[in-house]
């Protein structure tokens, strides 16, 4: 189901991806999983301030859809043209310095910085896609570089083609991987984050499963069996339960594991007493599928 579709009958996501003229992204869903694809193959899909947005609203309506019928449940994210993205666009990049260079400053204000509220609106493109409940997925094909090493780095699972190639860029080009560096310090480490970020990384596909920034390596042709593959181990979960975890572990890897030990058993206890937990343990006990899992 695409986004030039309108009709009463589709699910939530689907009318509101489909009330959305989006330009620098294409929209799917089937089923309980919203596809998502960067659509600027003729720039590697390069992300420009349009991307950004449309990334935006493409998951505020599907995490909308919780609790309706036909609910994404998962968001897959990846590039077309057999690349994933090339990073920031530069023609924005250059739009921005030459705002910053026209602004005066107003009587008692400084002036507006336009190069850092584009830097700042993938920066607040990457947090959205890491505290979402819906479980990411991203498929990482030929270029991935800069803005599209962010996202690969806040998606939940990333599966890699051998063709991708991983390149951190900024510090070779005098700037900083500003909002890139959180999520590649979590994804990685500090001693391998820097490493890149002070190499102007370079990463082959085989390279970045050793490091741990995606979490399998297949031909291309083997991309979408091992894309339902994961899709399938996802969707056995219980959204709830999913998405309960994921906040939980966003907050373990801040603190003592002692001081999250109430909060934690809490969290376990509406989970178990709620619907969920009742038609998990139930279905165990029944040597059957829970009703969240698609037929």
């Amino acid at each position: 189901m695409t986004n030039s579709v309108t009709n009463e009958a589709l699910a939530p996501v689907e009318r509101a991806q489909a009330a959305t003229n989006y330009v620098a992204i294409r929209v799917e869903q089937s089923g309980p999983v919203l596809a998502v694809t960067l659509n600027r193959p003729e720039a590697r899909n390069a992300m420009s301030l349009q991307m950004v947005a449309e990334l935006r609203q493409a998951l505020a309506a599907a995490e909308a859809t919780a609790g309706h019928p036909g609910a994404v449940r998962a968001v897959v994210l990846r590039g077309a043209g057999g690349h994933f993205c090339a990073g920031a666009d530069l023609k924005d990049m250059a739009g921005a310095r030459m705002r910053a260079m026209q602004a005066p400053a107003s009587a008692g204000a400084p002036a507006s910085d336009p190069i850092a509220e584009v830097n700042a609106a993938f920066g607040e493109l990457c947090v959205a896609y890491s505290r979402t409940p819906l479980a990411v997925v991203a498929v990482l094909e030929g270029t991935v570089m800069g803005g599209g090493f962010g996202l690969a780095c806040v998606a939940d699972v990333a599966l890699a083609s051998d063709t991708a190639a991983f390149r951190l860029p900024e510090t070779s080009l005098g700037v900083v991987p500003a909002q890139i560096a959180p999520f590649l310090v979590e994804r990685l480490g500090y001693s391998q984050a820097k490493r890149l970020a002070v190499t102007g990384g370079r990463l082959d596909a085989a390279a970045a499963l050793r490091v741990g920034l995606v979490h399998a390596v297949v031909h291309t042709e083997e991309l979408q069996a091992e894309l339902n593959r994961v899709l399938a181990d996802i969707l056995a979960c219980a959204p709830g339960a999913l998405a309960a975890t994921k906040a939980l572990m966003a907050q373990a890897r801040l603190q003592e594991p002692q001081t999250l030990v109430q909060h934690a058993a809490a969290v376990f206890s509406q989970a178990a007493q709620g619907p969920e937990g009742l038609e998990g343990m139930t279905a165990f006990m029944q040597k059957r599928k829970p009703n969240w899992v698609p037929v």
